[in-house]
């Protein structure tokens, strides 16, 4: 755990100033050691969708020892195994998908501490030094930990006020798609009157003097969700980045094309520069 780094978030999220980071969900560390190396404030590592495994994680990890940025892995599902094993081998904190109810956020809160105020157990890995360092690890981790709510299905609006008041929150992450998914929107990023939906769950949670991330989706969204009021702002994720940079050149010599679901090449898209699209 890199204390320094999370006393450095804290701060700027408490003057009111935008952290901003990287989605990773690609295998290569060397996308953490960018991120890094440009001084990006946060990396969250993917471990919900896609394919990284414990290996992969722990490689991320790795790349961002001792540096200014905070990592955090978004586990599978709440899950005191899964928190305390990220944690164990040095994330700085966990993002736990799909939180509808207060409990459910109180949960997760203990599964990342210490007892007795948590369930997490004391582990011999890279968090402890290897256990050369069990009683310093241990007198500080729960006091620093970045536990964050992911907020992605309309059940947990009712809930969000309350789940404002847990010990141990600072920060809530909201997910669009999923959330546009559980209004009936399914295969939109928001759906109609997702928007605000998430805008006036943004303001309850401000109000509380709490902070809200998201995943920007463009340049210019990544303004749009600085002004309206998000802090922990995702520049994109690893894939969706270089795909844009992709599309972007591919544009210029018109060779821009569409994948296909089906992933048979025959099926692509090919952009003409006006948007539409033509059958290839």
């Amino acid at each position: 755990m890199k204390v320094k780094a999370l006393q450095n978030l804290r701060q700027k999220l408490k003057k009111n100033e935008p952290i901003y980071g990287l989605w990773v969900t690609l295998e290569s560390a060397s996308i953490t050691e960018m991120a890094v190396a440009l001084g990006l404030d946060w990396v969250v590592i993917d471990a919900e969708h896609g394919h990284l495994d414990w290996k992969d994680i722990n490689s991320h990890i790795r790349a961002a020892l001792r540096s200014d940025t905070v990592v955090l892995v978004r586990i599978a599902e709440r899950s005191t195994t899964l928190s305390k094993r990220a944690l164990d081998i040095g994330a700085d904190g966990i993002i736990i998908p799909w939180m509808e109810k207060v409990e459910e956020v109180e949960e997760a809160v203990r599964d990342c501490l210490y007892p007795p105020e948590g369930r997490r157990g004391i582990g011999g890995e890279r968090a402890t030094a290897w256990g050369q360092c069990l009683n310093e690890h241990a007198n500080e981790a729960n006091e620093n930990v970045l536990v964050v709510p992911l907020i992605e299905n309309i059940n947990a609006i009712p809930n969000v006020a309350k789940m404002c008041k847990v010990k141990g929150i600072d920060l809530f992450f909201f997910g669009p798609a999923d959330f546009s998914a559980s209004a009936g929107f399914r295969g939109q990023w928001e759906g109609p009157g997702v928007s605000e939906q998430i805008l006036q769950l943004k303001d309850t949670i401000n109000a509380a003097g709490k902070h809200c991330g998201v995943v920007s989706t463009s340049i210019q969204n990544l303004k749009e969700r600085y002004d309206q009021g998000f802090r922990m702002l995702a520049l994109g994720a690893d894939s969706g980045l270089l795909l844009r940079s992709l599309h972007q050149s591919l544009k210029e010599v018109n060779r821009d094309q569409m994948p296909a679901t089906s992933l048979d090449p025959a099926d692509g898209q090919k952009l003409t520069d006006s948007g539409s699209e033509n059958k290839k």
